[in-house]
């Protein structure tokens, strides 16, 4: 029963995670489930699913086609549909019942792109992974394909291009984080030369081997990283700017200029106590907001319950999506910050932080997402911690 939750939900599941991450490319997505289950996706996990069109479209799999096959049905709506569309690629993404068929879908990926000519994907998606898993295949695919070999950033002179990767609304919500994010750096003289995957064009996206270090906000960008550092060369930093930006705009500097990756939010620099304050979430996002804290002296412990950490995690962190170890680690914390969702499982009096992941907890509590890059967050963590601590 370790791995059965009473209390706490999951988190978005891979599938999900493609669709999010191919949303604004241009692309047409299919997921291969029944009819009515991606309204699952659409109205939990998609914030932009009523203000910007996206060909993100269900197979209808069947009760019959889940016992006797028939891919050829699923093979022949997406080549008539595409050729109504013609959009820019074809993804297909898989569910748990597909899973248990054996479903091909690189295999079927071919075969419609042998009868289209337009670009396919088959991602083997499964829904029993988090949405990390699903969009950080999603965005290395779409790279592989897209980015051309023989680009390569301009010499370097003053401070480096940077590309964003693991840019969704799943860990950063549409309330204006990705805007703060890309002003930060802006404002502090580097260029964003592309935004993986919101608020971009298409063109910029293809020519991320222009940059000269590329900076993964979350977990879902390191396959990319991993793949562009593998094609140009280019070396990686992980982390978010929360308030003070110093110590992050250093690694990029030093990334560019060394060709070595950095990962500056790795580990706590000052070592925490058993009841120090714990923060529960997604790596990158919980181990930046874990070096905000000690700029402001506070030692922390991250608690990450995905399975990709982003390589900011040490010994000292905790990884487990078990809710009764979840519930153990809270009690011993001073102060926990998490989703609304995991306070349901801690004592009613435990000090309490409320910073909702819209890949937990959906939109339930969307309006209560703070900025969280930039100075402005600095100022926002400064009266939350004086009305708790």
């Amino acid at each position: 029963m370790k791995q059965v939750n009473s209390i706490l939900s999951t988190y978005t599941a891979d599938v999900s995670g493609v669709c999010s991450a191919l949303y604004e490319l241009g692309g047409m997505t299919v997921m291969h489930d029944a009819s009515g289950c991606n309204s699952t996706y659409n109205t939990h996990d998609e914030p932009r699913w009523y203000s910007m069109p996206s060909m993100v479209y269900i197979s209808a799999l069947t009760e019959m086609e889940a016992m006797l096959g028939d891919e050829d049905k699923l093979i022949r709506d997406v080549c008539r549909t595409a050729a109504q569309l013609q959009p820019r690629f074809i993804a297909l993404c898989g569910t748990p019942i597909p899973m248990m068929m054996g479903t091909d879908f690189p295999g079927m990926a071919r075969l419609i792109e042998r009868r289209t000519g337009i670009p396919a994907f088959g991602f083997a998606t499964n829904g029993t992974h988090s949405y990390l898993s699903g969009a950080g295949m999603a965005l290395a695919g779409v790279a592989r394909r897209f980015c051309p070999e023989n680009v390569r950033p301009a010499p370097l002179t003053g401070r480096p291009a940077v590309n964003l990767l693991g840019v969704t609304p799943l860990d950063f919500s549409v309330t204006g984080t990705v805007e703060a994010l890309r002003d930060t750096l802006t404002k502090n003289g580097l260029a964003v030369r592309s935004c993986w995957a919101m608020g971009d064009r298409w063109e910029n996206l293809t020519a991320a081997g222009e940059a000269h270090v590329n900076l993964v906000v979350s977990a879902a960008g390191q396959p990319l990283a991993e793949l562009l550092q593998s094609r140009y060369g280019t070396p990686w930093v992980s982390g978010i700017p929360m308030g003070r930006a110093e110590e992050l705009l250093a690694a990029l500097d030093a990334a560019a200029q060394t060709g070595c990756c950095q990962s500056p939010m790795k580990g706590g620099r000052l070592a925490p106590a058993e009841d120090a304050p714990l923060i529960i979430g997604e790596a990158v996002w919980a181990a930046s907001l874990r070096r905000a804290l000690e700029q402001r002296g506070l030692a922390a412990r991250v608690l990450c319950p995905l399975e990709m950490d982003g390589g900011v995690l040490d010994g000292r962190d905790l990884r487990t999506g078990d809710e009764t170890e979840i519930a153990a680690a809270a009690e011993k914390a001073s102060l926990v910050i998490a989703d609304p969702m995991y306070q349901y499982v801690l004592p009613p009096d435990k000090p309490f932080l409320r910073f909702p992941h819209e890949g937990y907890s959906g939109r339930i509590w969307r309006k209560e997402i703070p900025v969280f890059a930039g100075e402005a967050f600095g100022l926002w963590l400064d009266r939350q911690l004086a009305a708790l601590i």
